[in-house]
């Protein structure tokens, strides 16, 4: 597996995310959608990686400064028939390690608060994330769980 940059200009990402943000607006309020779409994950302020094994998409993790300090992790996503299988893992490692490079002190999240994201607030767990409080333009919010770790 391979994990790259990627410049969101191909139709399998377009594809990707789009099943993200819908799958996501199924699971959540509107207002309490914070998924990116294609543009604005194309934002400067953002670097976004796909994970791919043998050329074929099976995540992607998204990066998003918030200020020289602190950064924000972004539209993880695993290939729902590949679930399980570590993808998550090693990119969130990749990711993790990335801010760390890149000079942050900290790295918060927003997920879900619903079953369904239960999966993915013990992985952040499991990688030092810790509950918190909003940070950045968040609110309290019943649908959002906040967490942040230090670097």
């Amino acid at each position: 597996m391979d994990i790259a940059v990627d410049d969101l200009s191909g139709d399998d990402i377009a594809a990707f995310l789009a099943a993200h943000v819908s799958e996501m607006k199924t699971l959540s309020p509107l207002e309490s959608k914070h998924a990116l779409d294609l543009d604005g994950l194309r934002r400067p302020e953002i670097t976004f990686w796909s994970v791919r094994d043998g050329g074929a998409l099976v995540g992607c993790g998204a990066l998003k400064e918030l200020d020289g300090d602190h950064a924000e992790l972004k539209s993880m996503r695993t290939d729902p028939v590949r679930k399980r299988s570590g993808i998550a893992s090693w990119l969130l490692a990749h990711i993790v390690a990335e801010a760390g490079r890149r000079g942050y002190r900290r790295l918060s999240l927003e997920t879900g608060s619903a079953e369904f994201f239960a999966p993915a607030r013990a992985l952040y767990a499991k990688f030092g994330f810790a509950y918190c409080p909003p940070f950045g333009e968040y609110r309290d919010d019943p649908h959002s769980v906040y967490m942040s770790r230090l670097l």
